[in-house]
């Protein structure tokens, strides 16, 4: 896993109420356990907006757009939008494989699909996540295929997670035989283009303002 850069944030919007800017892949969200991971985002972003709080994660290895709150209501506020799944989410991913369309789609336009798949902990071997009939949680991802890649083996898919489990992008895409590039965790031992980095990344966020209610609409786009 490559190191995150050290520079400055790419920030798209600060208010006062809310801050939306891209993490860098390799940049930890929350410090982790140890010396070595205290280094991450929210630390970052304190040290410029002391008020910011936290409202989701992306993985460490994840880039793309992430939205804090500032001060506690307004984290409540994106909290609750987040619980009940008014806040859309789509992802940019690259993964191993010529996708095909699911052959059980008749009423769904050509290179889309659904993987609708229950997703439990590997107690195990956490933090990995597993596809577990008996024990899993519902977990559904939308995808489109965006292009092919038949010289590389790869497709380039937008991607739209209808619940929010953990490693649930990563989980799914293995499971239909289509892991991530670069995906350390699940994916393949060798990556046919850019190895390094997972090639996923978090493309668009749209939400309600947690003050004035106004619709909002970001962007970013993948460098893979």
């Amino acid at each position: 896993m490559p190191m995150a850069p050290s520079g400055l944030l790419k920030f798209h919007l600060v208010d006062e109420a809310l801050l939306v800017l891209d993490k860098p892949a390799g940049l930890l969200c929350v410090p982790g356990r140890g010396e070595g991971k205290q280094d991450c985002l929210s630390a970052r972003v304190q040290a410029q907006y002391p008020d910011a709080l936290i409202v989701h994660r992306l993985d460490m290895a994840t880039s793309g757009l992430l939205l804090m709150a500032r001060g506690p209501a307004a984290q409540r506020v994106l909290s609750l939008a987040f619980a009940g799944r008014r806040v859309h989410k789509q992802y940019t991913a690259v993964v191993h494989g010529l996708v095909a369309d699911p052959p059980d789609a008749a009423d769904t336009p050509p290179g889309r699909g659904l993987i609708d798949l229950p997703i439990a902990a590997d107690w195990p071997r956490r933090p990995l996540r597993i596809i577990d009939a008996a024990l899993g949680k519902p977990s559904q991802t939308r995808w489109r295929i965006e292009s092919r890649d038949s010289v590389a083996g790869t497709t380039r898919l937008l991607l739209e997670p209808l619940t929010g489990r953990t490693h649930q992008l990563r989980v799914h895409l293995q499971a239909i035989g289509h892991p991530i590039v670069g995906d350390a965790l699940y994916g393949l031992d060798e990556s046919p283009a850019q190895p390094g980095r997972l090639h996923l990344h978090a493309s668009a966020l749209a939400f309600a303002h947690p003050v004035t209610g106004e619709p909002l609409h970001f962007t970013s786009t993948a460098t893979f």
